[in-house]
């Protein structure tokens, strides 16, 4: 049976919903393709035809995290009118984002760790990096952070974040995960504060 382009983009669509299921509640290390693959209805060579390895599929799952996030980060960004505002949201959307249960234990722990470190990095600087140097770019074209180098500001910036991120993604305590987060963002204000 021949199997047309739409057959294949459901495949796809429904395999890297079910390994973003199984990742996020068992890990990369625990997370099992023939699992994987009984649970989205197809054989385990369809996920070695369509991603190539676990590793692909983990990376092809990865890449879709991340542009959800890059999404919701333009969303709430693009509350405000203001340029100062617009960076705020965006960097607190971040935060708020990239620990959030379905999103933590892919973006934060495996990824760097299943990816390497290059690897992951690079994806970040494809996705909410690349917003934060569009914004920033923005801005100082009309004016603000005179005086700032754009990209020791993009570097500096979005480091703090994701180390603020990795750092609340270890929280497992709830209470102290919701005040950490707080004490984080009213910082994250302080600090863009600090270089308007």
């Amino acid at each position: 049976m021949r199997r047309t382009k739409q057959d294949t983009a459901e495949t796809i669509h429904k395999l890297l919903e079910v390994a973003r299921q199984h990742f996020t509640r068992h890990g990369y290390a625990d997370g099992s393709l023939e699992d994987i693959a009984k649970d989205a209805e197809v054989t385990r060579g369809a996920v070695y035809h369509h991603f190539g390895s676990k590793k692909g599929l983990f990376l092809a799952v990865l890449e879709l995290v991340q542009s959800e996030v890059a999404q919701r980060l333009e969303e709430e960004a693009a509350r405000s009118e203001d340029l100062w505002e617009q960076l705020y949201l965006g960097c607190r959307a971040f935060v708020i984002v990239a620990t959030e249960p379905n999103n933590r234990r892919i973006m934060l722990i495996d990824g760097p760790a299943v990816l390497g470190w290059e690897e992951w990095r690079q994806l970040d600087e494809q996705q909410s990096m690349r917003q934060l140097h569009e914004q920033l770019d923005i801005m100082q074209r009309q004016g603000y952070l005179k005086g700032i180098r754009l990209e020791a500001a993009t570097h500096l910036l979005s480091g703090a974040m994701n180390e603020a991120a990795l750092w609340l993604a270890q929280i497992t305590d709830p209470a102290e995960a919701e005040q950490s987060l707080e004490d984080c963002l009213q910082t994250l204000r302080r600090l863009l504060d600090g270089i308007r």
